[in-house]
């Protein structure tokens, strides 16, 4: 299975630097749709991904309408993450799915209101209590990406760890 993350005008450089180095763990391929809040070159972003940089697939992309235009989300397996999706993310049987798009907005708005409107189905949350706006933007993909590559019994990820092997 091929995972996408996809940020939409990220903001803060060490969250997309803590996801890039979750993409290169698990093999998913990053998308940034402009306009970033940061320059890509810049340390913090750098060492959030520590020496991973050179083992991630990135792909950027002018604005979000590109985005769209590129991976439409009536072809593809496209979920939206919002607090105001109305399934939850592990409601959604991943397992049969070739590719995947899991797309998050930025950390201050996140996701398009026409956009979440236009795609409500295909909409998704994390749970959590009411009070609270939501989760690290990092900590929210980490927690999505490892659902859908758990359901996907971690294919192509390291089954055993090779630290105890003779």
């Amino acid at each position: 299975m091929k995972l996408n993350i996809v940020l939409v005008e990220p903001e803060i450089p060490q969250n997309t630097g803590n996801i890039a180095r979750t993409c290169a763990a698990t093999g998913g391929k990053l998308h940034l749709v402009k306009p970033l809040g940061f320059d890509i070159s810049e340390k913090s972003v750098k060492r959030a991904g520590l020496d991973y940089w050179d083992k991630l697939e990135i792909e950027e992309h002018e604005s979000f309408k590109a985005f769209l235009d590129k991976y439409r989300p009536e072809e593809n397996n496209m979920f939206f993450v919002t607090t105001k999706g109305p399934n939850t993310y592990s409601e959604v049987d991943y397992s049969e799915m070739e590719e995947v798009f899991v797309l998050f907005g930025k950390e201050t708005k996140g996701l398009p209101e026409d956009i979440l409107k236009k795609y409500l189905n295909k909409s998704i949350r994390i749970p959590m209590r009411p009070t609270l706006r939501s989760l690290n933007l990092s900590n929210a993909v980490a927690i999505v990406a490892y659902e859908i590559l758990r359901q996907c019994k971690f294919d192509q990820l390291e089954d055993k760890s090779s630290y105890f092997k003779s």
